[in-house]
């Protein structure tokens, strides 16, 4: 059985990686050099995230919530050009809103096929419990 901490480590943050280099490059013109600095990768790795071959989940994109998420990418995007924040601060904040809106349940449920644990949805964060 997957943990949802799994489910975020297969499909969160390959799909947030791949938000965020792309806002960086599209909407900040950063060169993917500058971009693989900042996410501690190579350019090469950036250009796999852009040309969708790295990151991303049809589970996210096709989810009601993609355009919400995408709001907290830009967000993320723009205070780490500004340096008000970092990539791993930013990471954690998106995680945390994709648990808090329920998007984590949901990609793990259907991933799964199992109710999603308590933490999951952003509950109970110290313990993970399993509905019955």
């Amino acid at each position: 059985m997957k943990t949802p901490c799994e489910i975020v480590v297969w499909y969160v943050l390959p799909t947030i990686r791949r938000e965020i280099a792309k806002e960086m490059v599209d909407t900040y013109h950063m060169k993917q050099a500058d971009v693989g600095r900042i996410f501690g990768v190579t350019d090469a790795a950036i250009s796999q995230y852009l040309k969708k071959k790295r990151g991303g989940s049809t589970l996210i994109e096709e989810s009601r919530h993609y355009p919400e998420f995408l709001e907290e990418v830009k967000r993320s995007a723009k205070l780490i050009v500004e340096e008000k924040s970092d990539m791993s601060v930013e990471m954690c904040r998106i995680c945390k809103f994709i648990k808090t809106v329920g998007l984590l349940a949901e990609i793990y449920t259907e991933t799964t096929h199992l109710p999603a644990p308590s933490c999951a949805w952003g509950k109970d964060e110290d313990s993970c419990i399993v509905p019955q």
